[in-house]
C-alpha cells in the first residue's frame, strides 16, 4: 500500500523503522546507541528531540510477548511438563531478548510515524468560545 506522506526516494514505515533512517532525508541517522535517539540527524539537522515518542512501544511489546511467551510456556507445560527451572532458563531470557530486539524496531517506527504525519502538541481552539 502507498504511503501519501512519503517523498520521492523515502522507504517504507518499516523499512525505514528496521534502519534507523531519518524521516526526513532517509539516512541511517535515526539512533545514537541500540534503542536511544540521536538528538539530530547528522545528515539533514532534523530535531528529533522535539517528537515524544514515551513508553508507548515498551508497553505494547510487554504485553504483547508476554502473552505469546505465556502461551508458549503453557503449551511446553502440558505437552511436556518440565520441571520450573527450564522454564525459567527458557522464558526469562528469550522475554528479555525479544523485547530488546524489537523495542528499537517499534520505537523508530513511532517517531517515524509522528514525523511523517506531522504529529503535534494538542492545543485547544478558543477561536469560537462567543459562539452561542
Amino acid at each position: 500500500m502507498d504511503d501519501p506522506q512519503l517523498t520521492k526516494g523515502q522507504s517504507g514505515l518499516l523499512q525505514a523503522a528496521l534502519f534507523g533512517e531519518c524521516p526526513v532525508c532517509g539516512s541511517r541517522t535515526l539512533f545514537a546507541g541500540w534503542v536511544r535517539f540521536a538528538p539530530r540527524c547528522r545528515a539533514c539537522g532534523q530535531d528529533f528531540t522535539a517528537y515524544n515518542v514515551g513508553d508507548g512501544p515498551a508497553a505494547f511489546l510487554i504485553l504483547v510477548i508476554g502473552a505469546l511467551v505465556s502461551a508458549f510456556a503453557v503449551v511446553l507445560q502440558v505437552q511436556a511438563s518440565p520441571p520450573f527451572w527450564v522454564h525459567i532458563l527458557l522464558w526469562v531470557p528469550l522475554t528479555f531478548v525479544l523485547v530488546i530486539l524489537s523495542l528499537r524496531v517499534s520505537k523508530a517506527a513511532m517517531l517515524i510515524h509522528e514525523a511523517r504525519a506531522e504529529v503535534r502538541e494538542g492545543r485547544i481552539d478558543t477561536s469560537g468560545e462567543d459562539r452561542p
